[in-house]
């Protein structure tokens, strides 16, 4: 259709990570002169860009071919990019020539496919073509089409699996593929890695790779540790995680975790001790057992220099009138034998603790 070109601006775009949107105004100089060239007669808008295609608008005065558009004027937003497939979203407006404000007409509010056997999307019957409404729209004889289009970006989600690697780490400790060196335990034999044993402690690494150490040990003989406790140090060593404890009843509990932080100050593994430490001490309540065991529990802590567990074992003692039951247990009067100076601390703070 011959026409005069109409002018086109572009609003900035908006860009997210999934999408690219941007306004386009189409403007129709010569509205009047435009009609009555009969339906399916268009005037194309320059090409435009958002999010990397190729775009225009085809208006179309009289309406297209469709029956429906009898005294309708159609409008259509055609992708120019060739071989391209696209999801959008897109606006038809018209500018309110008085108050320039931008009145919604249709809406395609759900992501259109835009491609080679289908490029064009829009609607037959945008604006009735009568006097009284394009009295409304018209200034000098010229309609303002805006349209927004969204272009959606196709973001491809790869699904990672969780790690496996403390998985696998565990069951190369169950395996023993490649393990090269043994530790005897009291008629147990565990085999293990000496690169792992020494990564997660000082005291392996010295032993194993250190200046002094015997490189070419295989066999180690581990005297002053329980099989069970020294299964559960390896599974931390291999796993950095304690083991599940869920089928011993607490007193039992108790004890293995006191053993694991022996284990974990004997072999230089810090945050091994750390958690045996914090577990000792939620472990404090009303119950008789472990005011039985509150005294073994801090002369343990004072032994492995373990700060938080002493000052919690004090706290425990000297909260509640409980300081009786602890003097009455067997685990005192052993610490009162072996360890006289923390008696001393007790007292000083029992005294401290009455004053205030």
């Amino acid at each position: 259709m011959a026409a005069s070109q109409g002018s086109i601006s572009r609003m900035p775009s908006r860009c997210t990570a999934e999408t690219a949107r941007a306004t386009v105004a189409f403007e129709i100089a010569g509205y009047r002169l435009l009609k009555g060239h009969g339906r399916g007669k268009c005037l194309r808008s320059p090409a435009f860009s958002i999010g990397g295609y190729e775009w225009r608008i085809r208006y179309y005065p009289d309406g297209n071919q469709s029956e429906a558009a009898e005294g309708y004027v159609s409008l259509f937003l055609e992708l120019l990019t060739e071989k391209a497939e696209v999801r959008a979203t897109f606006n038809f407006m018209i500018l309110e020539p008085v108050e320039r404000k931008s009145i919604l007409v249709c809406s395609f509010k759900e992501p259109l496919v835009f491609d080679p056997e289908r490029s064009s999307w829009g609607v037959t019957n945008f604006m009735k073509s009568t006097t009284e409404v394009e009295s409304v729209y018209l200034r000098n004889d010229c309609l303002v089409i805006e349209c927004e289009v969204s272009v959606i970006k196709e973001t491809l989600e790869v699904h990672v699996p969780p790690s496996r690697l403390v998985d696998n780490l565990a069951k190369l400790l169950e395996g023993k593929k490649g393990a090269d060196v043994t530790f005897k335990v009291q008629g147990e034999v565990f085999s293990a890695h000496k690169v792992l044993l020494a990564t997660q402690s000082a005291v392996f690494d010295a032993e194993f790779y250190g200046p002094m150490g015997d490189k070419g040990a295989q066999d180690i003989t581990i005297d002053d540790m329980q099989p069970a406790v020294f299964k559960s140090f390896l599974h931390f060593v291999y796993t950095d995680s304690m083991p599940s404890m869920d089928d011993l009843v607490d007193d039992d509990k108790r004890e293995m975790v006191k053993h694991l932080l022996v284990a974990a100050d004997k072999y230089a593994m810090e945050r091994m001790k750390m958690i045996c430490e914090g577990m000792l001490c939620k472990s404090f309540d009303t119950a008789s057992p472990v005011v039985e065991n509150v005294a073994t529990i801090l002369a343990l802590a004072d032994q492995h220099n373990c700060s938080n567990l002493k000052d919690a074992c004090i706290e425990f003692m000297l909260s509640l009138n409980r300081m009786n039951d602890v003097i009455a247990s067997q685990g005192y009067v052993q610490l009162k034998r072996s360890s006289p100076d923390i008696i001393v601390d007790v007292l000083e703070r029992a005294a401290k603790s009455r004053k205030i």
